[in-house]
């Protein structure tokens, strides 16, 4: 880390990141829906996941902002489908279809939109079989909801203390400006983008994995925290470990949103397996810190820590278990 910027600083820039107070933002709605705890469907995952004979069905929605959509209307279309087939590739499963809701001003407004997520379509092979129009508003927005099934799932719910936590990026990419998202897919070849997502429901009916979740506009730490919370431990994350591409400053890398972007907490013994998996593919996988018991977050970098989340003084999305206590797991 360069020597002017300090732990310090990379805490208080996480804390007031625009990405973690979006995440702060669910805790309400969820209070609201009276869907805090831990349900036969639990709110916090990627997907609910909802019991389907000997597997699940994943369903799974996204919303983008306002500028995102104005700003690159193509790659909003584009992101609709991304996004929804990684969270459904986090919970261990495969995607079905996809539909969508979107506004726009005209026809010609709607264009882009419609044809990135018609591409994305295409590339990652999943239908899109209906949704909602209207072009006759004056603003685009566009939402994307997802269907998808899992034999075996990963959870938020499942970190376990003692785990490690591994994060897997493809790296192959570059930030499509001016956002933090870091784009690997639109230049991938359509089967790489496939095999590269069956990763994950593969590493999950293999049994290496319980827990994972996809890397979202939170960023690396900011998912680490919504993991934490849902699993009711605490997790530390040494900042140095995280694959990231060359020339790109730490600061900004960490609120990063990639295009293929994982945290996984896995078993000691599984580590090794779970990161050959994602080596195969091309794609940086490291271990990045671990897992314990406790209600808090903390990055480290050498010596030095800092706590970026205490869930005892206050929730983050407030889907999260009782916290496992130290001599429940003696």
């Amino acid at each position: 880390m360069p020597s002017s910027v300090t732990l310090d600083d990379i805490a208080a820039a996480l804390q007031a990141s625009h990405g973690v107070a979006a995440k702060r933002d669910i805790a309400a709605a969820v209070a609201r829906l009276g869907g805090a705890g831990r349900s036969s469907i639990p709110m916090g995952d990627d997907c609910a996941a909802i019991p389907d004979g000997d597997g699940f069905l994943l369903l799974a929605i996204e919303g983008f902002m306002n500028e995102f959509v104005a700003g690159d209307p193509w790659f909003a279309g584009w992101c609709g489908v991304m996004v929804n087939v990684s969270d459904v590739a986090a919970m261990g499963g495969r995607p079905i279809a996809v539909v969508d809701a979107f506004w726009a001003a005209s026809e010609a407004d709607a264009e882009p939109m419609l044809t990135g997520m018609r591409e994305a379509s295409l590339a990652f092979g999943v239908p899109v079989v209906g949704g909602h129009t209207n072009t006759r508003t004056d603003r685009s927005q566009l939402s994307v909801a997802i269907l998808g099934r899992a034999n075996r799932l990963l959870t938020s719910f499942d970190a376990k203390p003692g785990d490690r936590l591994v994060a897997a990026i493809d790296l192959r990419g570059r930030y499509r400006e001016p956002f933090s998202n870091w784009e690997a897919a639109t230049d991938a070849p359509p089967v790489r983008l496939r095999d590269d997502l069956d990763v994950l429901p593969t590493i999950a009916e293999a049994g290496l994995v319980l827990a994972a979740k996809d890397i979202s506009q939170g960023g690396i730490v900011g998912t680490a925290m919504m993991l934490a919370e849902c699993s009711g431990v605490a997790a530390t994350i040494n900042i140095a470990a995280i694959p990231r591409p060359d020339g790109v400053p730490l600061e900004r890398w960490l609120q990063t949103f990639p295009s293929y972007g994982y945290l996984l907490s896995v078993a000691p013994v599984k580590v090794g397996a779970v990161i050959a998996r994602f080596a195969a593919r091309g794609i940086a996988a490291a271990e990045i810190g671990e897992i314990a018991a406790g209600q808090h977050v903390a990055i480290i970098d050498g010596q030095a820590s800092k706590t970026i989340w205490d869930f005892a003084r206050e929730p983050l999305i407030g889907c999260g278990q009782l916290p496992l206590k130290a001599e429940a797991l003696a």
